[in-house]
């Protein structure tokens, strides 16, 4: 059996990354942010027509992407976790006129995504059945007695 060569950091090679890196942004963590956030709504998540571009006012990666073909487009702000966000750089990125999702990228490479609106959005009704629905109704007899 040979001896195998070292393997490159396959991130260094991936194409997209290549692109993120030629964009112009000096934020190392940042640009990795967004190559993990790229990777996971493409690969994991399947998005589609995801994207990746520079915002020149805020010197950061954002990406577009769309859940499914005929949704809303997303702008995602991909962020390490340690980085702070200001309401300027949520203003600018909301500016755009897409919904925002902030991105927070862990060290360990975990992702947390956060949908972020514009003004106060009424939230969508739970899901299924309560688990304690009998329990509610049997107080509500219990204290109203007829």
């Amino acid at each position: 059996m040979t001896e195998s060569q070292p393997v490159e950091n396959w991130i260094l090679l991936h194409p997209v990354f290549r692109e993120m890196k030629s964009l112009g942004v000096d934020d190392s963590a940042q640009i990795h942010a967004a190559f993990l956030a790229y990777m996971d709504l493409t690969e994991v998540r399947h998005w589609k027509e995801v994207s990746c571009f520079k915002c020149s006012m805020l010197q950061m990666i954002l990406l577009e992407a769309k859940e499914k073909e005929e949704e809303t487009t997303y702008t995602v702000l991909p962020l390490p976790l340690r980085q702070s966000i200001t309401h300027k750089t949520i203003r600018c990125v909301l500016d755009r006129g897409f919904p925002m999702l902030l991105c927070a990228v862990a060290s360990d490479s975990t992702l947390v995504y956060q949908k972020i609106s514009d003004g106060l959005v009424t939230p969508e009704p739970p899901v299924g059945p309560f688990q304690d629905t009998e329990r509610r109704q049997h107080r509500k007899r219990r204290h109203h007695p007829q």
